[in-house]
């Protein structure tokens, strides 16, 4: 198994999964400018780092590292959401709670949080991470999708451009 060098627990190292309230929508990919900039947005204002990310057609999967005393992802991720969410406009099929609550209905309002244990627990959700779009049927190679932070990894020598075509990780399921 690869040494992917980057686990450590300074504020806690979490894996996120968030969806898209139309699981049958591209807009993820479609808005992708969007939503970078969104990340990048909050970001400066509530630091993160991001160890492993993927950004599929209706859902996302991301690892961040935390500052050390700080916890709190929810805000990091409703602003995400809501500073995504600014830039579109409102879905036709929003119920009278969205409209009620000023929501969008782009989002589904919860997300899935784990915290990463130990390096053998980041290495497991970051190959899932990164094996996600050959298994939602995208792409056959994980370096053949864009919206992936394998390509920083190849980049620093950690994958090569085959891994994940020759039987690596393919059995793992984290749910």
């Amino acid at each position: 198994m690869p040494n992917y060098r980057r686990w450590r627990r300074e504020g806690g190292s979490y894996f996120f999964t968030v969806t898209l309230a139309d699981r049958r929508t591209t807009l993820l990919v479609d808005q992708i400018d969007a939503l970078r900039d969104a990340v990048a947005r909050v970001q400066s204002r509530y630091p993160f780092e991001i160890d492993g990310a993927v950004v599929l057609p209706e859902h996302l999967h991301m690892i961040w590292t935390l500052p050390a005393g700080d916890a709190d992802f929810a805000k990091r991720w409703r602003l995400i959401k809501s500073g995504f969410s600014r830039r579109l406009t409102a879905s036709p099929d929003r119920t009278a709670s969205q409209v009620e609550k000023r929501e969008k209905g782009i989002w589904q309002r919860r997300f899935y949080e784990h915290l990463i244990r130990d390096e053998n627990d980041f290495n497991q959700h970051l190959d899932y991470i990164h094996f996600n779009p050959v298994k939602h049927g995208h792409v056959k190679r994980p370096a053949d999708w864009p919206h992936s932070s394998i390509h920083r990894y190849i980049r620093e020598g950690v994958f090569d451009a085959e891994w994940g075509t020759n039987g690596i990780r393919k059995d793992l399921n984290l749910g």
